[in-house]
């Protein structure tokens, strides 16, 4: 009878272990939960993914650099006066692009260089002033007079050099699946922006094969994605029974969406009146194809495509009432980023559950 006590403890101790173990692996689990998730937030917030923007300033007005306080757009006078041209760094069919300097700080000064563009050349000025945000390029000034707008200066150029750019030794750090991931989430946050904008649901009509789209695109120093042209953003007014038409000529291939192509056959000779017009849904079919730029072919690169394909697929839809909007796109980006760095803080877990 003396025994039996012993043998009592005996039996329990290796019960109590395991159940010790497993506290003590959730507890850690949900240690590490919760500091993802406050990882998470800090990490959208740095890259600017939050709604509001503080370094935004009231309309009419400017800031930029280390500079605390607003300034008021700069005028013809004051550009004409301040604005300095150092040496042309581009030339579109609209309007030609030379890097200046005012007030010892870099600017872009763009020029209209076609006459019978002008209005194209106005359109893109009304919406840079309108669209003012986070995810469009920072208006400094403007002449409508002389046809000129001055800009916000990025080094890094257009997105068309990306895979350059993350070739350098200074930016080899950021070429990973998960910064690349983040570009396509900006890319995504302009795309979504642009159909709930202030105006209204505006279309990328700049956007007939990947090298365009790509034009249309700044890179921030701190690896963010700008929108720099808005010289062709119809408006898509549903309730007025407005759609749109991206220009006035064939648009062929595979990169933009079914409902741009001439839907009557080779045997009938494109005119512009017959072609039926569309809505912001062709920028949904394109996303796809930028989002795969953009993941490029570096380590993870192929997992990140596999969580994407459903969405993916959405995106290819035929029929363009059935693809997701651009925030149920945003929407799934950003939980496979989510997932995807917490299977890459806690790998194994899982299968120790």
């Amino acid at each position: 009878m003396e025994k039996k006590p012993h043998f009592v403890r005996r039996e329990f101790l290796p019960r109590e272990v395991p159940s010790i173990s497993l506290a003590l692996l959730l507890a850690a689990v949900l240690l590490l939960n919760a500091l993802l998730y406050l990882y998470l937030n800090k990490f959208y917030n740095s890259l600017g993914r939050v709604e509001t923007d503080p370094g935004l300033c009231p309309f009419g007005h400017f800031k930029f650099g280390a500079v605390k306080n607003c300034s008021p757009w700069l005028s013809c006078e004051a550009i004409n006066r301040e604005v300095r041209k150092l040496k042309c760094v581009g030339e579109g069919a609209v309007k030609k692009v030379f890097l200046s300097e005012w007030k010892e700080k870099k600017v872009v000064l763009s020029q209209l260089t076609n006459s019978e563009l002008k209005e194209d050349f106005l359109h893109g000025l009304k919406m840079l002033k309108a669209l003012q945000s986070k995810y469009v390029v920072r208006l400094l000034g403007y002449c409508e007079q002389q046809f000129t707008i001055l800009t916000e200066y990025h080094p890094l150029g257009s997105l068309r050099g990306l895979n350059e750019t993350l070739h350098i030794p200074k930016y080899k750090g950021m070429n990973t699946w998960h910064r690349r991931l983040m570009l396509a989430i900006d890319y995504v946050s302009v795309i979504r922006y642009l159909h709930s904008s202030p105006l209204g649901t505006l279309v990328m009509c700049d956007s007939n094969d990947l090298d365009k789209v790509l034009s249309q695109y700044l890179l921030t120093s701190d690896f963010h994605v700008l929108v720099n042209d808005l010289d062709a953003l119809p408006l898509v007014n549903r309730s007025a029974g407005r759609l749109v038409k991206c220009g006035h000529r064939e648009l062929q291939g595979e990169f933009v969406a079914p409902e741009q192509r001439w839907p009557y056959g080779e045997d009938v000779p494109f005119e512009d009146d017959l072609m039926p017009p569309y809505d912001e849904k062709t920028d949904i079919w394109k996303i796809p194809d930028v989002s795969n730029f953009f993941l490029g072919h570096v380590e993870g690169s192929d997992i990140v495509r596999l969580h994407l394909f459903e969405i993916h697929a959405a995106c290819k839809k035929k029929d363009p009432a059935e693809r997701p909007s651009a925030q149920e796109v945003l929407d799934t980006y950003r939980k496979v980023l989510t997932l995807l760095i917490r299977e890459a803080a806690m790998p194994g877990t899982r299968e120790m559950l």
